[in-house]
């Protein structure tokens, strides 16, 4: 898949260099900074959708830390 991104004189100035002293391309680094960004908003996403729409019983951290049957 292919991609068209416009970046910001600063940005692209990082890029470029970034790629030039570690001799890895622009497209290696924007791919690895939008996988680990992917990651931590799929992880946001999916928590703030769980606290709207819970989905059963939620226990609180002194049950755990009691070892209070979790199965009930």
């Amino acid at each position: 898949m292919s991609v068209t991104i416009r970046l910001d004189n600063s940005i692209e100035q990082r890029l470029n260099e970034l790629s030039k002293i570690t001799g890895r391309t622009k497209s290696y680094y924007i791919r690895l900074a939008l996988e680990e960004k992917l990651d931590e908003l799929e992880d946001l996403y999916i928590a703030e959708h769980r606290l709207e729409q819970p989905m059963g019983r939620r226990w609180s951290l002194q049950e755990i830390e009691q070892g209070d049957d979790l199965e009930r």
